[in-house]
């Protein structure tokens, strides 16, 4: 759910979020891969080996072949990436115990991410999050966007930036690896204007973190919106829902939705409702709630604005701890805020890595990215990206464990 700077980016530099795609649609499956990476039914011992970066054929689409790419950083973590959609399909990582478990909803095969994924694990643009009735105005030209989300449009339109082969280059940085992935949207791709240049970089760090580095230019005003959309369980995907999971977030305010999810245009306190988590709780505590924003969202799927004291550094935005294994997941971000989606929408109809059926609140997303519908809403940070101007934006999600 990265920085720029210089060229005045108009509230845009500086900030994590997402890599850039467009148009061309995903047709013909070639035979859906194999190589699928089951999660084992309990976690395993983690078994050491130094930094390095792999890859494997996983499946085709019409665009070309599709690869898995493997990073692992001599520490017991583990992180597998496709080329199509920028997709993270797993992260292994240990416990307080140094037992390993993929903590990342995901499909064992190409088909399923192609043919039914709520965005597991990739890049979305060009805009993240929902843009009200797919329309917006931008130097006096309104600009219609696909609905794929009725009435809205969300996630950059029917084909965005994760149903696209990135062209992807790894690298080793001393004991870091990572991979570089670039993409090229087209003027008027899903109706967005200027062609996108996008590179996105997934650096895996010997601290056992993934930092995403965005960037993008164009050569005429657009308006971007780029993030990652992994969703975690930190007990193991596939192993339980995430409601034990006690989080933190650093947000007073938060931007309530209408009846479609669109902000309605102010910030409220999160002080005195469910949506307050300045202190940790746990994320079933109030879950069931009959707060009117939860009943809208059928529970968390709004968006915080992070507490910070300029618009450029990375700070910490979120803090969760799975209290069985003793995982801790940390994000860091440069953007002005963060999407927390609990999972509502999952209803056991799709089979996860490990073959388990994924339910409501089997896993959650934390999106570090501008604000939903903010073309539409002058008092937000702007998403206004103009030729000259660079978009830069990272986060960090830095894993860890407490006793």
């Amino acid at each position: 759910m990265e920085k720029a700077r210089r060229s005045r980016r108009t509230g845009l530099a500086r900030r994590v979020g997402s890599g850039a795609l467009a148009l061309v649609a995903v047709a013909a499956l070639g035979s859906a891969a194999s190589s699928a990476q089951a999660a084992p039914a309990a976690p395993q011992p983690s078994t050491h080996t130094g930094p390095a970066v792999t890859s494997e054929p996983w499946g085709s689409t019409a665009e070309g072949p599709v690869l898995r790419y493997t990073l692992t950083n001599g520490r017991g973590m583990r992180v597998r990436i496709l080329n199509y959609g920028g997709i993270i399909q797993s992260i292994e990582v240990p416990d307080r115990r140094h037992r390993t478990a993929n903590v990342a909803l995901g499909f064992d095969n190409l088909a399923d991410y192609v043919a039914k994924s709520p965005y597991f694990g990739c890049i979305t643009g060009r805009y993240a999050n929902r843009i009200a009735l797919g329309r917006f105005t931008l130097d006096g030209v309104t600009y219609q966007l696909p609905i794929n989300n009725p009435p809205n449009s969300l996630h950059g339109g029917t084909v965005g930036f994760d149903k696209h082969i990135w062209a992807t280059t790894p690298f080793r940085n001393g004991d870091e690896v990572g991979l570089v992935m670039r993409f090229t949207s087209p003027n008027r791709d899903q109706g967005y204007p200027g062609t996108l240049s996008a590179t996105v970089t997934y650096t895996l760090t010997t601290q056992d973190g993934i930092r995403m580095d965005y960037r993008a230019t164009t050569d005429a005003p657009t308006v971007v919106n780029l993030t990652n959309h992994t969703y975690w369980n930190l007990a193991g995907e596939g192993s339980s829902d995430i409601y034990d999971h006690v989080m933190y977030l650093n947000a007073d305010r938060y931007t309530p939705v209408d009846p479609t999810l669109i902000p309605t245009g102010v910030l409220d306190p999160v002080a005195g409702t469910p949506l307050d988590f300045t202190k940790p709780t746990a994320i079933g505590a109030r879950i069931r709630e009959g707060f009117g924003q939860l009943v809208i969202g059928r529970g968390y799927d709004h968006n915080w604005v992070i507490d910070r004291r300029d618009s450029t550094s990375l700070v910490l935005a979120a803090r969760v701890v799975e209290p069985r294994s003793g995982r801790v997941l940390k994000v860091l971000t440069d953007q002005p805020g963060i999407q927390f989606y609990s999972g509502n929408f999952l209803d056991g109809t799709l089979l996860g890595t490990s073959h388990r059926m994924y339910r409501q609140g089997d896993g959650f997303a934390l999106e570090t990215q501008h604000f939903p519908d903010s073309p539409n809403h002058p008092n937000f940070p702007s998403t206004v990206l103009r030729p000259g101007q660079v978009y830069l934006t990272s986060t960090v999600f830095q894993f860890g464990t407490e006793h």
